[in-house]
């Protein structure tokens, strides 16, 4: 895709707040109809005020979007139809960081973490294909993580969540290609959005007693530094558009060099050198046996 004469029309997921606001502003200042999804009709206010204040307010459209719930999907996939008659890209943002240590996280909260950061994927790329392959054209951006690629302590949920997303695109993207539509992934690492704000309040605790608690409070200081000093979210809505309009989009993008850094090292280096980083920055050594 490119910018041209004709509207493009996109139908973002997670668009209240975070990436997924900032893209949809962007795309809709690049002359892109733009239907932003959110889970509350409330909390778009801040979307529509961004929009008023940019002067493209009618490029944005909110529509109520809980990726967990069928019906709103459809509904929401219905409405691009008969207002627009196309969708020309899917950006599937909506996601959320639930964390804590594997042995602790009650089991409904792992079904909670993928049943919006996964399985909500799925089930609005399930919705939009059919429009997409009638157009034999389309754009469909899995927004990721570094840590789809790479573990880390204490945020279990999230990372196996990402790791899925990940082959979710892989197979997907080769799926589609023979039908005209493509199939990218990008994979943020830590930026100054509420993701990790809110990523504390979601974290399964461990108490005083627990085998993780010393551990945790390790850790702890790490999470609320990637909460408020990380990168400028901007570099990420921009790296989505261009994900979305490459003439030949690659599979795989990274925003920033401190993501290209951290999935080479995963790429070249041995595991045995990844983890002995990665312990000595949270002050552990392993025992072995």
């Amino acid at each position: 895709m490119s910018d041209g004469l004709q509207e493009k029309v996109a139908l973002v997921t997670g668009a209240s707040s975070g990436f997924g606001l900032l893209t949809s502003i962007l795309l809709a200042e690049k002359g892109w109809v733009v239907y932003a999804g959110v889970r509350d009709m409330a909390r778009a206010e801040e979307l529509m005020s961004t929009a008023r204040d940019g002067g493209v307010h009618n490029k944005v459209r909110p529509v109520l979007l809980d990726v967990t719930k069928q019906e709103q999907i459809h509904e929401a996939v219905n409405r691009v139809m008969e207002q627009s008659g196309q969708i020309d890209a899917l950006l599937n943002n909506a996601g959320y960081a639930a964390g804590g240590f594997a042995e602790e996280i009650p089991l409904s909260l792992w079904r909670e973490q993928f049943e919006t950061n996964f399985f909500g994927a799925v089930a609005v790329i399930q919705a939009v294909l059919p429009t997409m392959r009638r157009q034999q054209s389309g754009r469909i951006v899995l927004v990721s993580s570094v840590s789809g690629r790479i573990g880390f302590p204490a945020l279990s949920p999230y990372v196996a969540s990402k790791h899925a997303l990940e082959g979710l695109g892989e197979s997907l993207r080769l799926e589609l290609a023979g039908l005209g539509i493509q199939v990218s992934i990008v994979q943020p690492g830590p930026y100054r959005t509420a993701i990790w704000r809110k990523s504390m309040d979601a974290i399964a605790l461990p108490e005083p007693g627990s085998p993780y608690y010393e551990l945790y409070k390790r850790i702890e200081p790490m999470l609320k530094q990637s909460a408020t000093v990380g990168g400028d979210p901007i570099k990420v809505a921009q790296t989505i558009y261009r994900a979305l309009n490459d003439p030949k989009p690659k599979l795989r993008y990274l925003p920033g060099s401190g993501e290209k850094k951290m999935i080479a090292a995963k790429n070249y280096l041995p595991w045995s050198w990844i983890e002995r980083a990665a312990l000595r920055m949270i002050g552990m050594k392993s025992k072995d046996r």
